[in-house]
């Protein structure tokens, strides 16, 4: 048998190769995988979604997050592609995202989703118990680009409402004191606006979860599971944390993630479209752009809880169900000197 992925038939990766099998692959390639997989089950994911205007987690059907039955014949995964529909929305050329899914018949992309394959717990709660254990997300520009995209291409009316009701005025995006001063404003237009779009929102980033016994290397016996955020919580999620980290004197990666989605999507409402290159880069306030932020599982437990974080509900014993035709041997993992020295108890 060659080795494969469950569901992944129709895809661009060749999964009878090793170079299919690379970490960076694999963090994108399994979650589609275990998608499929919960789909033959006749499961759905855990919908971190809005909600009669409150954050909530539902459950939604493997076919709506894809827009297609994902275990069907004319369901093709494009991993590291570009979901053309949005590239009406930026200037430049459209970044890639995770994964792609299209019809294969007539090729028409059906959805774009960012992918986070993550761990639980992280360091930050692997001393707590299992209700409070936390994964940790780190969230890149790009994906603040097609979240712009992903909330305009259903509800700009309602953004341009609530970007002319913002009262915002700012001359010079790159000048931090100016911008600072409407800080608070900006998170709370992102706030108004990802409540307001809850009847157009789309799911938007697919998250996994690995679960391990505390910070050991070893697999729960019930490990994995598939969380999926709509744009507009996603949104919502950003201008939680923003709020948290606003200062009167500083923009944190955090706060500045919300002024770029505000920018973006002010830029749409006034000219139709956004140069994210432009704005990534000069909107820079001094830290380091190479991601946009990051969360700890001690902040994202909250926004995740639920009885499937705290027991996932596919085990360990099912992993040879997803990766198949020894696939397994393929991987080529990291060898972290920690993980070694963590591993090796006999050595002390």
């Amino acid at each position: 048998m060659t080795a494969g992925l469950f569901g992944l038939t129709n895809s661009n990766r060749d999964f009878g190769k090793a170079d299919a099998w690379g970490k960076n692959q694999f963090n994108s390639s399994f979650p589609a995988a275990l998608s499929c997989y919960l789909r033959s089950k006749g499961l759905g994911a855990n919908y971190i979604s809005m909600s009669s205007n409150l954050f909530a987690i539902k459950n939604i059907m493997l076919d709506d997050v894809f827009a297609i039955n994902p275990l069907s014949s004319n369901a093709y995964f494009a991993f590291e592609a570009q979901y053309t529909p949005f590239q009406k929305y930026v200037v430049n050329t459209l970044p890639r995202t995770d994964l792609v899914v299209l019809d294969n018949l007539t090729g028409q992309c059906l959805r774009g989703l960012e992918v986070k394959l993550t761990a639980l717990p992280d360091n930050t709660t692997c001393n707590f118990g299992d209700a409070k254990f936390g994964s940790e997300i780190v969230v890149r520009p790009d994906t603040i680009v097609y979240l712009a995209a992903s909330i305009a291409s259903t509800s700009i009316s309602t953004i341009e409402q609530h970007i002319k009701n913002s009262g915002i005025v700012i001359t010079d995006w790159s000048d931090a004191d100016e911008v600072i001063a409407n800080v608070k404003k900006i998170i709370d237009c992102i706030t108004l606006i990802s409540i307001a779009v809850e009847k157009q929102q789309l799911p938007f980033l697919l998250q996994p979860v690995w679960k391990t016994v505390g910070k050991s290397p070893k697999l729960a016996d019930n490990c994995l599971d598939v969380f999926v955020w709509s744009d507009a919580a996603f949104a919502w999620f950003i201008a939680q944390v923003s709020k948290a980290e606003c200062t009167e004197n500083k923009i944190t990666r955090q706060t500045r993630t919300s002024i770029w989605l505000y920018k973006m999507l002010s830029d749409i409402v006034s000219y139709g479209r956004f140069d994210h290159v432009d704005i990534i880069d000069k909107l820079s306030y001094n830290t380091k752009n190479d991601k946009a932020f990051a969360s700890a599982g001690n902040v994202t437990n909250a926004y995740m809880t639920c009885d499937n974080l705290t027991k996932p509900r596919i085990s360990k014993e099912e992993i040879k169900n997803i990766i198949l035709g020894g696939g397994q041997n393929l991987l080529s993992p990291e060898r972290r000197f920690d993980a070694i020295i963590f591993n090796s108890p006999e050595l002390f």
